[in-house]
């Protein structure tokens, strides 16, 4: 089984930030995998900071858990908030090819299902799914 954490982080106009990697198509909430000996909520702050430029201050709220079959098989994602944070300087190089703060309610083209599928969950009360 292999984890992975998404970051929900929002401006003060309650945007929220995206960001397209240079080796996937569209665009994600910033995140990745659980490096060996770090725990989720270490892993999720890391990279809302690296490829975000978001660094956390306090500790992020777990939303959800999902399985991310369809994606990488046996994979899992856990899916923090991310509601107090201060910029500093993305590290992403050029894994992020773009990065952005969204409306929540009309994402940009190419926003992975998976991504729309937490937005209206988070910000339009759809009905939560297991799979991301």
């Amino acid at each position: 089984m292999t984890l992975g954490v998404r970051a929900l982080v929002c401006d003060s106009e309650g945007r929220v930030l995206l960001v397209r990697h240079g080796y996937a198509h569209g665009w994600h909430l910033p995140g990745g995998g659980v490096e060996h000996g770090e725990t989720a909520i270490e892993a999720v702050v890391r990279e809302a900071a690296e490829e975000g430029g978001a660094k956390a201050v306090g500790t992020p709220e777990l939303l959800g858990f999902y399985a991310n079959h369809a994606n990488f098989p046996n994979d899992h994602i856990a899916f923090y908030r991310i509601a107090t944070w201060r910029p500093c300087d993305p590290q992403g190089g050029f894994e992020i090819a773009e990065r952005g703060f969204f409306d929540p309610g009309a994402p940009p083209e190419g926003a992975t299902p998976g991504t729309v599928r937490r937005l209206r969950e988070v910000f339009a009360g759809a009905p939560r799914s297991a799979s991301w």
